[in-house]
């Protein structure tokens, strides 16, 4: 978000660039893209005038302004305590199931990942290629890759039975 501008500025910069709106069409849409995101009557406020939870949502409310087909999340619960993490995937679940929008998420939270993701890649560091892909909870117990069920699981030892 630019700190220098409103919420309603934030969300309306690319729809005056980008749009044929007129201003109160622009000004609808971004409060409309604002309430999406839980943050009804916050337009004239300044990203420092609310919480991080609150600026991780105003900024979601301005990537979707566009309506785009796929958002790009990098670590989007970064810096948030538990319960706004949890509020945050939530919010994105149910963004992208009720507009039909692809979310692609790049994190280590293991809980985001479970709560979101239906598919998933994991890639190695170590030998810089693909470790596996697939849905994360099929995947923490039956991965081939030991290094992907052992970072789904936190390090936890399987169950008797589990595993390849």
């Amino acid at each position: 978000l630019w700190s220098h501008m409103t919420l309603e500025e934030n969300i309306s910069l690319l729809l005056e660039e980008k749009t044929d709106m007129t201003a109160g069409e622009i000004r609808d849409m971004a409060a409309l893209k604002l309430a999406l995101v839980g943050l009804r009557g916050f337009e004239d406020y300044y990203p420092s005038e609310i919480s991080g939870g609150m600026r991780k949502r105003a900024g979601l409310a301005r990537a979707m302004a566009l309506d785009p087909a796929v958002l790009f999340f990098d670590e989007p619960s970064a810096g948030l305590d538990p319960l706004s993490a949890r509020r945050l995937d939530d919010l994105i679940l149910e963004l992208s199931e009720s507009l039909g929008t692809t979310i692609i998420l790049v994190t280590h939270e293991l809980q985001s990942i479970f709560s979101v993701a239906n598919n998933s890649v994991f890639l190695d560091v170590e030998t810089r290629t693909q470790a596996d892909v697939g849905d994360p909870r099929h995947l923490r117990d039956h991965s081939p890759s030991d290094r992907v069920r052992n970072f789904l699981r936190r390090g936890e030892a399987e169950q008797p039975g589990e595993g390849s």
